[in-house]
């Protein structure tokens, strides 16, 4: 299925709630959405073999386990030619405490979550990893202080 191809209501149905709840069975699931098993597995494959679904997985407190401090930092690289912005997401792939990456069209290159135990470690994270990254030239951080919303994925309505 491309972008561009229509989902009909059930497809959409089937996307939101594994969305919601991407453990559930397939019988589960077919009952939901109003179906029988065979052809809801059907549905579900071909969503995961044409890209739309891309993977499933457990949503982690990072609290409870020991990742206090979420920080967005926003990093100015010195070139923008292709190869130097695919050398820095290439860099910070590799970075566990790297959760999200986003290149941004203005004044700032890129984006970056990151998640650290604690105020200490993020300020070694960022000294030895961010601040002296090749290309860099600046690195402006923000620390969160509460999350007031958090939703995965994307919204699907039938």
């Amino acid at each position: 299925m491309m972008a561009s191809q229509k989902f009909d209501q059930i497809d959409l149905q089937i996307l939101g709630e594994l969305q919601k709840n991407g453990r559930m069975t397939n019988v589960e699931l077919a009952q939901m959405v109003g179906l029988t098993a065979p052809p809801c597995l059907r549905r579900v494959r071909a969503l995961e073999e044409s890209g739309v679904i891309r993977s499933y997985h457990a949503d982690l407190d990072p609290a409870k386990l020991g990742y206090g401090i979420t920080v967005f930092a926003m990093v100015s690289l010195r070139s923008q030619a292709e190869s130097d912005l695919k050398a820095f997401e290439d860099y910070v792939g590799g970075l566990a405490e790297v959760r999200e990456c986003y290149m941004l069209n203005g004044e700032i290159d890129f984006l970056l979550k990151v998640v650290a135990r604690d105020l200490q470690s993020f300020q070694s994270f960022l000294t030895a990893h961010l601040t002296s990254a090749p290309n860099v030239t600046s690195v402006k951080t923000s620390l969160t202080i509460r999350t007031a919303k958090q939703l995965a994925g994307i919204p699907v309505e039938p």
